[in-house]
């Protein structure tokens, strides 16, 4: 038995993607299909996802790892949303 998938994708992506397979000497379908089929021998996503982060969060990451600019510590939660609502003002 065989089942449809249905996924949306831009025009230009659809288009880079079959030029890019047919290179390869399969078609994109078949490129999901081993999409699919990777995922399941590796029990998740067969890539690593890596999430980029901005200048300002690795900023805030050093701050908290050299104990620098840091506010508090609270007593309680109100407190610190006061805070952080007076450091927006």
């Amino acid at each position: 038995m065989s089942t449809t998938i249905q996924v949306r994708v831009d025009d230009e992506l659809k288009s880079a993607a079959d030029t890019l397979y047919a290179s390869m000497g399969f078609d994109t379908s078949t490129a999901i299909r081993m999409f699919l089929t990777a995922s399941l021998q590796e029990n998740g996503i067969p890539f690593a996802l890596k999430r980029r982060l901005n200048a300002e969060t690795l900023e805030a990451m050093e701050d908290v790892r050299l104990r620098r600019n840091l506010h508090g510590p609270y007593d309680t939660v109100r407190e610190a949303m006061e805070a952080l609502e007076s450091d927006d003002a």
